[in-house]
């Protein structure tokens, strides 16, 4: 994927895929790659890619900067526009988002599918448990994104290039035409996980890419059962909502470098009811925009205002608009006056650190597999506060001690804290080796928690603890605060050695039931059938599970994750065969079942033991 090119609708890629013959859409793949790395020509709003001596493709975005339709990418070979050229170059461009592609006659929801979106979050939350009639061409788009998400696991990263590919965003965008966004944002998440596994971005992740694939293939198959509910049909996003008036307090700044080139900054903000938002200035431009958006002017308001006053001060906004997630938009009749900002001591902002950590994290983490991700998603990304007592350091983490609101000499949970992002040009590592160096240091911290690891918090800023010596000592203009990824600490920062009493014993590194379960058997199998295919899978039946996999597992007290690593791989060797003992095709559907069921009861144990993590430790005789 090329982030220079501009966004294509998923339609308009798969149908060129679709017009190539056989003998070319073997050669598409080494084509995307060779082409993908050929220098765009951008003039105005077209972009041109030379593909050979005798061929350029030009593509003419919309209005909404996507190419949303065939016309919109030309070659100017002779075979056009069933062509190599055409197909690959636009192979190569990133995905649209649904917002981006304007509706056809064809493209509206049925009836009651729309639900509550651009309402108050959570509004549908009673409807998304009440079951819903599917209509035939939702049943039939249902199907086909699930044959097409088994195909892709049968198939495995490695496997998976630009057919499978294009086989998964026709499928998707039938979805969408259906209205089934639940299952058309899961199969985009796919997409883009499995072009960033293929291209080996630095920001991929094997575990997003398995847990979006659990997502679209449970999706699928529950849409398939007699009573669907409505959560799993989703419900059609809307860009911006009108919110009227508000009045938001500066929490933080959150750097952004994204894997597909985009970089930026993100700045936090809590309004008077407690209630999260943020405003986003994030471009192309990678590690280096990340840096420069810290002082960016807002895009909101009179203009007057850069990210990091922002962070610190607050905003009174009259004829707000909001995005699903939070966001502040900056329309025509958005009017923001630039307001004082509040310290973390007073009004909604102390209210962060007004109670344990185990009640936050327990609402952010209540969502099971099988909810509605952008829902569960959301909760899980909005930050928490503690007040917290520095232990020690454990390599590039941090081991500490949670104080209690209230209760400042009174310990609670040992936690981990790990940089939210270590790219050299940013400041959180550097500032993590500063605090590392003052074991009993006492401070304020918000950050994101991690769901994927024990009792693990990624602090995105840090404040003095009040009332108390042995803490930090910022500098007057950063507003007692400072944001890890972009505010540098220095030793004048930080209290004197003689004045910070050193910690006693207290827990050392905590205990990470992860790590000691053995249920890390079941999670390489289910991540290297992704990551590998089904062959891969179907290793461990042939030798009888000599590594003794199976029998560890039940000693550990898994008996079901043993049983689901057995049928996975029995599943994944499983071959039909005809009259004359010749070896048929491999059944995708019930391997994919099996794998599924593996991964949603991976996912639901793993959790599990998460929140146990961040529980208090129950108390002694």
């Amino acid at each position: 994927m090329n982030p220079e090119l501009p966004p294509v609708a998923p339609d308009v890629v798969a149908s060129a895929v679709e017009t190539l013959t056989s003998r070319l859409r073997k050669k598409l793949d080494a084509a995307i790659e060779s082409y993908a790395a050929v220098p765009v020509v951008a003039d105005g709003a077209l972009r041109r890619v030379r593909c050979g001596q005798d061929a350029e493709v030009t593509l003419t975005p919309g209005p909404s900067g996507a190419v949303t339709d065939a016309d919109q990418a030309v070659c100017s070979c002779l075979l056009a526009p069933r062509c190599l050229h055409r197909a690959a170059v636009l192979s190569a461009c990133p995905v649209a988002d649904a917002e981006a592609v304007p509706a056809s006659e064809g493209d509206s929801a049925p009836q009651g599918t729309a639900g509550q979106a651009g309402g108050e979050p959570g509004a549908a939350a009673g409807a998304d448990e009440e079951p819903v009639a599917l209509t035939a061409a939702q049943v039939a788009a249902a199907a086909e994104l699930w044959a097409a998400a088994a195909a892709v696991l049968t198939a495995g990263v490695p496997a998976a290039g630009a057919v499978p590919q294009a086989e998964l965003l026709r499928a998707a965008h039938t979805a969408r035409v259906a209205g089934l966004h639940r299952a058309e944002a899961a199969a985009l998440r796919v997409l883009r996980g499995l072009r960033g596994a293929r291209a080996r971005h630095d920001g991929h992740r094997l575990a997003d890419l398995v847990a979006n694939l659990r997502e679209l293939l449970l999706t699928t198959a529950l849409l398939g059962s007699p009573a669907p509910q409505h959560a799993l049909v989703g419900t059609a996003r809307r860009a911006y909502r009108p919110a009227g008036g508000l009045r938001v307090h500066g929490v933080c700044r959150e750097p952004v470098i994204a894997a597909t080139g985009y970089g930026g900054v993100v700045t936090h903000l809590v309004s008077e009811d407690g209630r999260w938002f943020s405003v986003a200035d994030v471009k192309p431009g990678g590690p280096a925009r990340a840096k420069g958006a810290a002082t960016a002017t807002v895009a909101l308001g009179s203009g007057s205002l850069d990210h990091s006053q922002l962070s610190r001060g607050g905003l009174l906004i009259s004829g707000a608009t909001v995005s699903s997630d939070g966001r502040l938009g900056a329309g025509k009749g958005v009017r923001a006056t630039a307001v004082s900002g509040l310290p973390w001591t007073s009004g909604p902002l102390a209210a962060l650190f007004a109670r344990p950590l185990g009640e936050a994290v327990a609402e952010r983490l209540a969502a099971a597999p099988g909810a509605d991700p952008e829902r569960a998603g959301q909760a899980e990304r909005e930050l928490v506060g503690c007040d917290l007592l520095l232990v020690g350091a454990a390599g590039d983490q941090l081991i500490a001690r949670e104080l209690l609101p209230g209760r400042p000499d009174t310990e609670g949970l040992l936690i981990r804290l790990a940089p939210s992002n270590g790219h050299p040009d940013l400041a959180h590592t550097a500032n993590f080796r500063r605090l590392a160096s003052r074991p009993g240091l006492r401070l304020r911290a918000i950050g994101r928690l991690d769901p994927d690891r024990a009792a693990t918090l990624r602090p995105l800023a840090v404040a003095p603890l009040p009332d108390t010596e042995a803490t930090l000592r910022l500098p007057a203009d950063w507003q007692g605060r400072a944001d890890l990824g972009y505010d540098r600490l220095e030793g004048v920062h930080l209290p004197p050695p003689d004045v910070v009493p050193a910690p006693d014993d207290l827990g050392g590194v905590p205990s990470d039931p992860l790590a000691q379960a053995p249920l890390w058997r079941l999670r390489r199998l289910v991540d290297v059938a992704v990551s590998g295919g089904r062959r891969a899978v179907a290793e461990p039946a042939r030798d009888g599970d000599r590594s003794g996999g199976g029998a560890a597992l039940r000693r550990g007290g898994f008996g079901t994750a043993a049983d689901l690593a057995a049928g996975l791989t029995a599943e994944a060797d499983r071959r039909t065969r005809d009259v004359f003992g010749r070896t048929g095709e491999a059944d995708p559907d019930s391997y994919a079942r099996a794998w599924l069921a593996s991964a949603v009861y991976l996912a639901g144990v793993e959790r599990a033991l998460v929140r146990a993590t961040w529980q208090p430790e129950p108390a002694g005789p």
